[in-house]
């Protein structure tokens, strides 16, 4: 009997995956070969999607990126010598790319089916859960404060000062709301964790909802991951039915519900308080801030918020305790991140490491430049707000606190690469407009002054004579400063990442000399 494995995972199916398996199916009932298939979760190594794994007595053995086309070559070659097949890749876990990462969150990812709950507890699932069941809200909160973990989006505020924060806030009820909202270009680990490892998700948010007190939790999905909020409720039915979810949570005799609900495609909806206000049924507007949503948060209540990385970090300090946790990481930043590798890059995928390596490790060493071939010319991390970075500033370490003194952020992890071909001029004209488009409107530096960034820009450009660029550059230094300062949150805050660094480092794309970028 032959046993593969082929992942079920968007990006893999994207590129065929489902094609492959029928494939599989029919030709191995051609040639009455018995054949088991599981469909799987991905590793993340994208370029090699499809990637069809043989479970052997020498652990996985890999082959990709497969076609349909494939399949009979692949059939002969597992029933012979199956190194010698094109498309080997010899055992998966061996692969560099895979071997040198240290899998906290993903460490699952790959190897389980996203809804069996057998695989998921034979690989660690739930003992983080059933590790709290006999401590206090107190005891669980000091666990999360003392592991050092982060918001992994934009701000990075401790998670623990949030969760002690709504532990001690009085109100009958409480909730925690998972921000899956995942919008940034070039991200990707949120919709690969819900699609992948359903039940990793909903275990954090359970050992959150008995921390915090909140018997009522929900899922924000953007309404463009229609796969992953299909496998979180399927998910949800099955922890639900096995004793994880409901009115005696693993049998701690507390209360913890969970519901899925989907966005209507806002990129501000990723904002928290205005996710609040979408959750409510409204129009998702920013509020502005106090109250904090840990004391007034859905539905005037405390709540608590955190995106998918961080409720997904929480099983494995509880399960391994808050020191294993520190070990990994340097500085303020500790634990791991999964970093997302896209744009013009040859192995895009997800990697995650210990905060700490540099952006050139990540870009050179696992992403291994362009796919063109061409120079790297700058590196977009954070998302589509966050600060192109040049190659002279690849040896900085992924640290939150490195990165801010840089005028960069870490963001979500994502980090799209660009060769010399890439025209930033243009792409700090598409941030502003990406701005202007994607507010909320309810702040006037943000929805007046992203509108008069991109008039500005185009008078840049347009402009005929040093005189008349100098003028410009003043007034989009200023606007900038202005959404930077200005702006009721980090939609508008973060605007001028993008432009002020395109700004700086590549002058000559605006048509100026570096001492007119620098005045």
């Amino acid at each position: 009997m032959l046993t593969l494995c082929i992942p079920g995972d968007s990006i893999a199916r994207a590129v065929g995956a489902d094609e492959v398996a029928v494939a599989l199916v029919r030709e191995a009932e051609r040639r009455n070969l018995p054949l088991e298939l599981k469909r799987t979760s991905s590793r993340g190594l994208y370029w090699l999607e499809p990637l069809v794994e043989l479970e052997s007595a020498d652990g996985r053995l890999g082959f990709g990126p497969v076609t349909s086309k494939d399949v009979p070559s692949l059939l002969d070659a597992l029933q012979g010598d199956a190194s010698a097949h094109p498309l080997a890749l010899g055992p998966v876990e061996e692969l560099p790319y895979l071997k040198s990462q240290q899998r906290l969150i993903f460490a699952r990812a790959g190897i389980t089916r996203p809804l069996s709950l057998d695989d998921y507890r034979a690989l660690g699932g739930f003992e983080g859960l059933a590790r709290v069941i006999g401590q206090s809200g107190e005891e669980i909160v000091a666990s999360v404060l003392d592991s050092g973990l982060r918001g992994r989006g934009g701000a990075a505020f401790p998670a623990g000062i949030k969760w002690r924060t709504v532990r001690e806030a009085k109100a009958a009820q409480k909730y925690v709301v998972c921000n899956a909202d995942e919008g940034d270009s070039g991200t990707f680990a949120d919709r690969m964790l819900m699609e992948g490892d359903p039940f990793l998700l909903i275990e954090g948010m359970a050992i959150a909802g008995v921390a915090v007190g909140a018997s009522m939790g929900y899922i924000y999905v953007r309404s463009e991951y229609p796969q992953a909020a299909q496998t979180l409720r399927a998910a949800i039915d099955i922890a639900r039915e096995a004793g994880y979810l409901g009115a005696d949570v693993a049998g701690s005799g507390r209360a913890f519900e969970l519901e899925v609900r989907v966005g209507a495609g806002a990129y501000i909806c990723g904002e928290e308080t205005s996710l609040l206000d979408s959750l409510e049924g409204k129009r998702g507007t920013v509020r502005a801030k106090p109250p904090l949503p840990a004391l007034q948060g859905l539905f005037g209540l405390p709540t608590l918020v955190h995106n998918v990385l961080t409720l997904a970090s929480v099983p494995v300090i509880l399960a391994r305790g808050a020191q294993f946790y520190r070990d990994f990481g340097m500085g303020r930043s500790l634990g791991t991140m999964p970093f997302q590798l896209a744009g013009n890059i040859r192995h895009g995928g997800l990697v995650e490491r210990a905060f700490g390596l540099t952006l050139r490790e990540l870009v050179e060493d696992y992403g291994g430049g362009t796919a063109t071939g061409r120079p790297i010319k700058a590196a977009q991390v954070g998302g589509p707000l966050g600060a192109w970075v040049p190659p002279s500033q690849f040896d900085t370490p992924l640290d939150y606190e490195a990165f801010a003194a840089m005028g960069a952020m870490l963001g979500h992890g994502g980090v799209v690469l660009a060769d010399d071909s890439l025209d930033m001029a243009r792409m700090a004209r598409f941030a502003l407009q990406f701005c202007a488009e994607e507010s909320c409107g309810k702040c006037t530096p943000c929805r007046i002054g992203s509108t008069r960034g991109v008039e500005v820009v185009d008078r840049l450009l347009a402009a005929p004579d040093d005189a008349a660029r100098d003028e410009q550059v003043i007034l989009l230094k200023d606007l900038c400063d202005t959404l930077t300062y200005g702006s009721l949150c980090a939609l508008g805050g973060m605007t001028a990442y993008p432009v002020t660094s395109a700004l700086k480092h590549f002058p000559a794309d605006f048509g100026l000399k570096s001492s007119e970028a620098d005045q």
